[in-house]
């Protein structure tokens, strides 16, 4: 393609493309799948979890303390109990989400099993895929790496869509993706940094929060409640709903009857995005900012000026939003937010990062006042788990390139669970509408353009 080519279409690109917003409205078009008020189109029924932040009264929108519930348990409860009990959760959690019943300790121990015998990935696999082609970002490494384990696939038809045949693909890349995680970061490292190459073995019986942490500290150790506080995010993020875009995503290319690995790489691909699991970077720069840029740290108006100055485009990314702040259905608060939150207290309680967790807890209470000040419109609005995830993976010892992968190694429970609704209930593919407002052209003989 020449240059000139090039120049033509890049040229062309906005003006090709770009659709007056005015049609929307026109033509009662729900941009986004999403009503008018900000909520979702109701596009399916689901017995897996549910995301509850209002009620509807008379036709107006009440606002309400958030609930998350897989299968119907409250998240605040799964949290709280494998807490209390000094174990770990996220297991049982992605139990829960693929049988839809709380497992027996036998059960549980059984599954545990299973999630350490698929730990180990297939011969040359780690040589082939992830030292001799490192990717920059880990998502992308992710994505690409459940395509090729397509290929290493035992069935004999790995297109096969049968409950073993799905289930065991399930839990092989629960297991597989945090390894594959890590060692996708230090091959990262090694090849665009000169660092030296990383590749820990797994240890078995420990959990994946364990292994996890074993795996990326070069000293293989941690404390266990260190190992407890990202096993409490992992169960956070294990599911949240069939309406997020990566979930959907799911449902979608699960509806057309493609494979499995098909199905995960294109839910990693819609996660990385900085609208949807990408968001966490954007909070931490944003919080990184404030930090250099306010000189106490404890004067909540100094604070909410800087907000004010986010708002206004006058600082960070200059896009006039505050990150962390807002949800589509929760609006008082966003029970995995709550969690984050207090959780990150015990951990951070007479530590270096105590005062820096006082100072993001400052910014989520002052800035629903900035915003109400700044926009007028009375809309209520909390703090998302956005606001406080990158500051305990930053805590944790956790790269930034990890966030978002992390995200992925968790959210692989709830993707399966929806794969396996869609394939038992949906039964038909999923096809919207667009309206198009096209004029008819009459065809140009080329030698006559």
């Amino acid at each position: 393609m020449t240059t000139q080519t090039k120049m033509d279409l890049y040229n062309d690109f906005e003006s090709v493309n770009s659709i007056d917003s005015s049609y929307f409205t026109k033509y009662d078009v729900k941009r986004g799948l999403r009503n008018a008020d900000g909520t979702g189109v109701v596009a399916g029924i689901t017995k897996i979890s549910n995301v509850h932040g209002y009620i509807v009264n008379e036709g107006d929108r009440q606002p309400i303390d958030g609930e998350l519930t897989f299968r119907g348990y409250n998240i605040k409860d799964l949290v709280a109990h494998a807490a209390q009990e000094n174990r770990f959760g996220f297991e049982e959690v992605a139990y829960l989400l693929f049988s839809g019943k709380l497992p027996t300790i036998e059960q549980l121990g059984k599954f545990r099993e299973l999630i350490d015998l698929n730990r180990e990935l297939p011969d040359g696999f780690t040589a082939d895929m992830i030292m001799k082609r490192p990717s920059s970002n880990i998502m992308n490494k992710l994505a690409r790496s459940v395509l090729v384990l397509y290929s290493y696939d035992s069935a004999d038809d790995p297109d096969e869509i049968s409950s073993e045949h799905e289930i065991d693909t399930a839990i092989s890349l629960l297991s597989r993706l945090p390894r594959i995680m890590v060692l996708g970061y230090y091959a990262k490292r090694a090849h665009y940094f000169g660092d030296s190459m990383i590749m820990h073995r797994f240890i078995p019986g420990q959990s994946t929060a364990e292994t996890i942490l074993s795996m990326l500290r070069l000293d293989r150790q941690f404390k266990p409640e260190e190992a407890q506080m990202l096993d409490i995010m992992m169960m956070m993020h294990a599911e949240h709903g069939g309406g997020n875009n990566s979930t959907f995503t799911t449902r979608v290319l699960t509806s057309s009857g493609t494979d499995p690995y098909s199905t995960y790489a294109g839910a990693i691909g819609s996660l990385k995005g900085p609208r949807h699991g990408g968001a966490n970077h954007k909070v931490r720069g944003m919080h990184q900012e404030m930090k250099e840029n306010i000189a106490n740290w404890s004067d909540d108006g100094e604070i909410a000026d800087y907000l004010r100055k986010i708002l206004s485009k006058e600082a960070y990314d200059r896009s006039g939003l505050i990150y962390g702040m807002g949800h589509a259905v929760y609006t008082l608060s966003d029970p995995r937010s709550v969690l984050c939150k207090q959780y990150a207290r015990d951990l951070t309680a007479g530590t270096e990062y105590q005062e820096e967790l006082e100072f993001i807890e400052r910014i989520e209470a002052l800035a629903p006042e900035v915003i109400a000040e700044y926009k007028g419109d009375g809309k209520q609005i909390c703090a998302n788990v956005d606001m406080y995830t990158g500051f305990v993976y930053h805590m944790l010892g956790i790269p930034d390139d990890l966030f978002t992968p992390l995200f992925a190694c968790s959210r692989m429970a709830g993707w399966a669970a929806h794969r396996f609704e869609e394939i038992v209930s949906g039964k038909r593919i999923v096809r919207p509408a667009y309206k198009s407002i096209t004029h008819r052209n009459k065809y140009i003989p080329i030698e006559q353009r």
